[in-house]
C-alpha cells in the first residue's frame, strides 16, 4: 500500500490545499482533501479488471468550495433536515441557520465541507489511514460547544472504505455526522442510476410532511415503493404516485436500520450488473438516507468534464433520524459534555460475474 500526496491549489482565501491518495495492492484507489475533508475520488475495478472512478465530484479546487450537492463531503455539525431551524436544549432555544425554507439542512454557514482540516497519516502493513480534524467553536453554525471532531478515512487490502467518526463537546449540544458520497458503480460520468438495484435492511422508514421533516411516524415499508428488503433496481418504483416519492421526486428518505447499534452490521447493498460492482454498505447508526440525486444539477464542472444531472447519482448517508433532536421518540442526536461521539460506516467494493 502506499499514500501519495499533492497540491490542490489554493483556496479563494488563499489556504495551500492538498490531495491525498491512498493505493491498495489491488489497484484500488480514493483520493481526498483536506479541504472540506471531501472524498474525491474512488477508483474500483469492474468483473473484467477494468477501474473507474465511481464517485461524482469536480475537477479542481473551485467546484468543491461552491460544492452545493455537498459531493463527497463530511457533512455537520447536523446532517440532515431540522424542522423549524430550531432546537431547545438544556431549555434554551438554539436558532439555526433557514437555509431549506424554514428548516435547516447540513448544519449551515460554515459548512463542514468547506473548511480546512488538520492531516495526520497513519500507515499500518494492511490499511492505510488519514484523520482530518478541527475544533468548531462554540455557536458555530448556532449550535453550542466547543466541539473537537475528528473523521478517519481508512483504505484496506479488502477494498473497504473506513469512515471513523469521533467528537467530543465542552458542553451539551447536539452532533450528527455524516458523509454524502454520490456513487455511481457505472462511472462517475456514465449517467443514470435508475438501472443499479438496491438492498436495505430496514422495514420501515420516516415519512415526512411536504417539507421534507418527518412526522415522527415509523411507517412499514411493506406493499409500499420504499420496500428495499429484496434487491430491487431504484427505476422499478421512483416515479410511482406514492405520497413520499412525490413529495421527495424521489427516494430522499431516512430509513430505520434493522440494527443493534452494538456493532457494526451490514445494512445496504448496491449493485450494478452492467460492470458487475457491488457496494456494500456497513455501519452502527440507527439510520440511513437513501437519496437518487432528484435535485441535482446540471453540474457542468464534473471531474473528465462530466455533467451531472437528476438521478445520476445516489447517496447512502448513515445517521441519526432528521430532526432527531425534536423528536423525542426517535433516537437521541444529543451529544452529553465530555461524552464520546464515535461511529464507523464502511463502503466495501467488490465485484460478481
Amino acid at each position: 500500500m502506499k499514500i501519495i500526496q499533492k497540491s490542490f491549489g489554493q483556496t479563494k482565501a488563499g489556504e495551500a490545499a492538498n490531495l491525498y491518495t491512498i493505493v491498495n495492492n489491488n489497484g484500488m484507489k480514493v483520493t481526498f482533501t483536506d479541504f472540506g475533508a471531501n472524498i474525491v475520488s474512488i477508483v474500483v475495478p469492474d468483473k473484467d479488471g477494468n477501474f473507474a472512478d465511481i464517485a461524482l465530484g469536480y475537477e479542481n479546487l473551485l467546484g468543491y468550495e461552491i460544492n452545493s450537492p455537498g459531493f463527497g463531503s463530511l457533512i455537520g455539525r447536523n446532517a440532515n433536515r431540522i424542522g423549524g431551524a430550531k432546537f431547545e436544549l438544556n431549555g434554551k432555544v438554539y436558532k439555526l441557520d433557514k437555509n431549506d425554507g424554514e428548516n435547516n439542512l447540513h448544519g449551515g454557514d460554515p459548512a463542514y465541507n468547506k473548511l480546512m482540516y488538520e492531516t495526520e497519516i497513519f500507515e499500518d502493513e494492511d490499511m492505510i489511514s488519514i484523520e482530518f480534524s478541527r475544533l468548531s467553536p462554540d455557536m458555530e453554525q448556532g449550535f453550542p460547544g466547543n466541539l473537537d471532531l475528528t473523521v478517519t478515512y481508512s483504505l484496506t487490502e479488502n477494498n473497504e472504505l473506513l469512515i471513523e467518526y469521533h467528537a467530543v463537546s465542552d458542553k451539551d449540544t447536539v452532533v450528527n455526522l455524516t458523509n454524502h458520497s454520490y456513487f455511481n458503480l457505472s462511472g462517475h460520468n456514465s449517467g443514470s442510476i435508475l438501472d443499479h438495484k438496491v438492498w436495505i435492511k430496514a422495514d420501515s422508514f420516516t415519512p415526512t410532511g411536504d417539507d421534507l421533516i418527518p412526522t415522527g411516524e415509523l411507517r412499514d415499508v411493506g406493499g409500499t415503493p420504499m420496500d428495499f428488503r429484496s434487491l430491487k433496481r431504484i427505476g422499478d418504483s421512483i416515479n410511482d404516485n406514492y405520497e413520499p416519492l412525490r413529495q421527495a421526486g424521489g427516494y430522499d428518505h431516512n430509513y430505520v436500520l434493522n440494527i443493534s447499534q452494538n456493532e457494526v452490521e451490514k445494512v445496504a447493498e448496491l449493485v450494478d450488473e452492467a460492470s458487475g460492482r457491488v457496494m456494500e454498505v456497513f455501519t452502527d447508526k440507527p439510520g440511513l438516507q437513501l437519496y437518487t440525486s432528484n435535485m441535482l444539477g446540471p453540474v457542468e464542472n464534473g471531474k473528465d468534464a462530466a455533467v451531472y444531472g437528476k438521478h445520476t447519482g445516489v447517496c447512502f448517508e448513515t445517521q441519526y433520524f432528521p430532526n432527531a433532536c425534536n423528536i423525542e421518540s426517535f433516537p437521541s442526536s444529543l451529544l452529553k459534555a465530555g461524552q464520546e461521539y464515535e461511529f464507523v460506516t464502511i463502503y466495501k467494493f467488490n465485484v460478481k460475474n
